[in-house]
């Protein structure tokens, strides 16, 4: 029998053809799942991943063995990637994917982890230019001693403190420690503005509850507190893809979440990452509760 890294079948997806490959390795090895398995999720989720996807730059994060060795990010497109694939920039040349023959690609490449910025690209090529930010993110990563029960509690504050200037707020446990809150914006200002706003609601935040929030970055202040990361509304910072696997130890997702669900959480009860299987039968009932946040 032929090694793994031997085999090679040739597809079609959507009109393109391409040769996949190592369909047998193991990419996350406390769970057995293999590539097969990863492009499967992929395939499977794209109806509800794409439009997350569409029009923004994709950095990659790639596993050429699996979780647990080697990763690196990746940001501009690699050598022989195929000419129907769209691209962004000038330097780095960001892929945008914009299909499932594109999802396929680059999942094909072991990029298990899809992150995007907070804005879009208008046209393609050298001359796309970017958008104003039609999204506001803001990332609740838990300090050593605390987990997704602070998270979600810091989250109905946030929730809260949003919406009394008119923004809803849509939650997302981010498939590794944390949750990401996002909500959508007109696209009327610059991602400087909306960095300095959401910092100014950290510093507020953290000044009213001290014992459970911080927003500085530094290591020594963060013990039993939730960091409000307003920095991922910097113009260059990217965050993962609702809907992205992660590198992990297991196949967990960003997964966008019911607010039932993180108020639950709040009050003490059960709420975890969430696994690729997990997300594709939560799809599959509710469709994508992030629906709101894809423009």
């Amino acid at each position: 029998m032929m090694p793994y890294e031997a085999t090679k079948v040739t597809v079609e997806v959507d009109g393109r053809r391409m040769r996949l490959s190592s369909l047998e390795k193991v990419m996350y090895p406390r769970t057995g799942t293999t590539k097969a398995q990863v492009l499967d999720y992929y395939a499977r989720i794209a109806p509800v991943m794409l439009p997350h996807l569409r029009d923004r730059a994709v950095t990659r994060i790639r596993f050429p063995h699996g979780v647990g060795d080697m990763q690196f990010f990746e940001k501009n497109i690699p050598a022989g990637t195929p000419s129907w694939i769209r691209r962004a920039g000038r330097d780095p040349v960001f892929p945008l994917i914009d299909d499932l023959a594109g999802l396929t690609y680059f999942a094909n490449l072991n990029s298990l982890e899809l992150h995007v910025h907070q804005w879009r690209y208008e046209g393609e090529g050298r001359d796309a230019e970017a958008r104003g930010p039609d999204r506001l993110v803001i990332d609740l990563d838990p300090g050593p001693g605390t987990g997704l029960h602070e998270c979600a509690r810091v989250a109905l504050i946030v929730r809260d403190r949003l919406g009394g200037i008119g923004l809803d707020t849509l939650p997302v446990t981010s498939g590794s420690k944390g949750l990401q809150l996002y909500a959508a914006l007109p696209g009327a200002h610059t991602s400087d503005e909306i960095r300095d706003t959401v910092q100014q609601l950290a510093q507020e935040l953290t000044k009213a509850h001290p014992d459970l929030v911080v927003w500085k970055m530094a290591k020594e202040l963060r013990p039993g507190k939730i960091f409000l990361d307003w920095s991922q509304n910097v113009a260059a910072k990217t965050t993962v893809c609702p809907y992205s696997l992660r590198g992990r130890e297991s196949p967990t997702v960003a997964a966008p979440r019911s607010w039932d669900e993180i108020e639950a959480g709040a009050d003490g009860g059960e709420l975890t990452q969430l696994t690729a299987d997990e997300v594709l039968e939560r799809v599959a009932r509710d469709g994508d509760l992030a629906a709101a946040i894809t423009g």
